[in-house]
């Protein structure tokens, strides 16, 4: 990949495709500017260099898909990007069209304009060939320096760099930089910590690791599911067929495989009624596994003060609730400790880690969750991929 200090940008409109997506509260503040921080090396480096430096972004919500996504707005991201840059940011009401165009021509070396959500248009995401070229009309130079996209081959990601010489921004490169360490000869030993909640999300991650890693340490509710579907804890309704399948290819009787021993239980679904500590043998039909126990804190602490290097992703309980934010908060203290170089990435864990002021104390901190586990499991990058040109 060619990277951002190859070209020559003074006078020069440069696209920068950034991941901006960033969380809001109800009352539409943002809560966590963690993507945008990290996206400013790139936007000071081009704007210092007098570049005309034109922004584009997805913003995207859980909770609102389909014509809700399209009333989702980067206007506030606009405001942020000005305060922390300590100048104007400029915003366009639209991505595409006239009025962009026009707006776009405008700027003076130096100036910076962030253009409307990409997903207010169908194209993005369907990777259209003529919304990519309209948006690549805009600029001579593409900057990639959102990594945490660069698994979707969007239009944005993979479309534009078609029809514009092509560069890496700083956060890509260091991105691909630091998590190229977990995986081409790390110091040794490595440990992968793997949580969360969904199997399909970790599993060829975990696969990936059994080659790779000294020990895997598994928990959050992937630790339940595996240990329900190989009968080791009768909790709760059996995983689903499509989930039993991963399970199944998942050898726990490797020796590099660790799962909980012991956890904080409660009623499935419920999370309120009680809490117990309890061996995972021990566990109740109706009960499930809301976080690894103490015996499992002490077992997993003792694998991870050995390490020298440490892969992280995803919790080891339900730790938006007090009474289960233990585990994770023990095993993320003993990454600290162990002086490892550790990476550590995905929404959740970032969330957690910030809440808890974590967030330096670890050797990097990685903006992308599906984009880090789709790199660190050999899935293909269609962002990486669009960079690599002769």
């Amino acid at each position: 990949m060619k990277h951002i200090k190859d070209f020559e940008v003074s006078n020069k409109n440069v696209l920068v495709r950034c991941d901006l997506n960033v969380p809001f509260d109800e009352n539409g503040n943002i809560v966590d500017d963690f993507r945008i921080v990290k996206s400013l090396p790139t936007i000071k480096y081009l704007s210092d260099n007098n570049a005309k430096v034109i922004l584009i972004s997805h913003l995207s919500n859980d909770d609102a898909k389909g014509e809700n996504e399209t009333k989702l707005s980067l206007a506030p991201v606009a405001n942020a990007l000005s305060n922390l840059l300590g100048k104007p940011v400029l915003f366009a009401s639209d991505c595409i069209g006239e009025q962009t165009k026009a707006m776009v021509s405008g700027l003076e070396p130096g100036q910076i304009i962030l253009l409307e959500n990409l997903r207010n248009h169908p194209e993005e995401e369907a990777n259209d060939d003529n919304f990519a070229k309209e948006l690549a009309s805009l600029a001579e130079i593409y900057v990639n320096d959102a990594f945490g996209v660069s698994h979707r081959a969007h239009a944005s990601v993979v479309g534009v760099p078609k029809y514009l010489p092509a560069a890496a921004g700083f956060l890509l490169f260091e991105e691909v930089e630091n998590l190229s360490k977990i995986l081409d000869n790390p110091n040794r030993p490595l440990v992968a910590i793997i949580g969360g909640a969904k199997l399909k999300t970790k599993v060829k991650v975990i696969n990936q690791f059994l080659d790779k890693a000294d020990h895997i340490l598994i928990g959050g509710k992937i630790a339940n599911t595996i240990l329900q579907g190989k009968g080791l804890a009768i909790t709760g309704a059996m995983p689903d067929p499509d989930v039993m399948e991963l399970v199944d290819k998942i050898d726990i009787t490797n020796p590099k495989i660790h799962l909980p021993i012991d956890a904080v239980a409660c009623l499935e679904k419920d999370g309120e009624s009680y809490m117990r500590k309890t061996s995972v043998g021990a566990l109740h039909k109706d009960e499930a596994m809301y976080d690894i126990g103490p015996e499992t804190i002490k077992l997993f602490s003792e694998i991870i003060m050995q390490a020298k290097t440490v892969f992280m992703n995803g919790p080891m309980g339900w730790f938006e609730k007090p009474d289960y934010v233990y585990g994770t908060l023990e095993i993320s203290k003993a990454v600290v400790e162990s002086k490892a170089f550790s990476v550590v990435g995905g929404g959740e864990t970032v969330g957690f880690l910030k809440n808890n002021n974590l967030m330096n104390s670890f050797g990097y901190v990685s903006t992308g969750g599906g984009a880090m586990l789709s790199f660190v499991g050999k899935d293909k990058m269609p962002g990486l991929d669009a960079l690599e040109k002769e």
